[in-house]
C-alpha cells in the first residue's frame, strides 16, 4: 500500500504524502456525493428506471459535468483546487483529443 501511495505522489507531482491522502479523500467524497444525487437527478430529468437505454446515455452525459463541478468544489474545500483544476484540464484534453496549449518559446521572444 505504501508503494502505491508513493507512486501516486510521484505520478501526480504532489509535495507530500499528506497531500496524496487529501487528494484521495476528495475523490472519495466526490464519488459518494454523486452516488447519492444520481437517482434524484435522473428522476428530475424524467428517467426513473435504470433499465432504459436513455437513462444510461443521459446518465453519462448529465452526470459527468456534475461530477467535474463537485470534484472542483471538494478540491477547493480541502485546499487542493489547483491540483484538481489541472486534473480537469488534462482529462478534458484527453476526452476530446485536444493538444496542450504551448506558450511562446524563448526563441520566439528573441526575434
Amino acid at each position: 500500500m505504501a508503494n502505491l501511495i508513493h507512486r501516486l505522489k510521484s505520478k501526480w507531482n504532489l509535495n507530500s504524502l499528506t497531500q496524496v491522502w487529501i487528494v484521495l479523500l476528495v475523490f472519495a467524497c466526490t464519488g459518494f456525493t454523486i452516488m447519492f444525487i444520481r437517482q434524484p437527478l435522473m428522476n428530475l430529468i424524467g428517467l426513473e428506471r435504470p433499465d432504459q437505454l436513455g437513462w444510461y446515455v443521459l446518465y453519462f452525459i448529465g452526470i459527468l459535468p456534475v461530477y467535474q463541478v463537485v470534484l472542483l468544489m471538494y478540491g477547493a474545500l480541502f485546499g487542493q483546487f489547483r491540483f484538481f483544476w489541472e486534473f480537469e484540464k488534462r482529462m478534458v484534453r484527453r476526452m476530446f483529443g485536444l493538444k496542450k496549449k504551448e506558450g511562446k518559446s524563448n526563441s520566439d521572444s528573441q526575434q
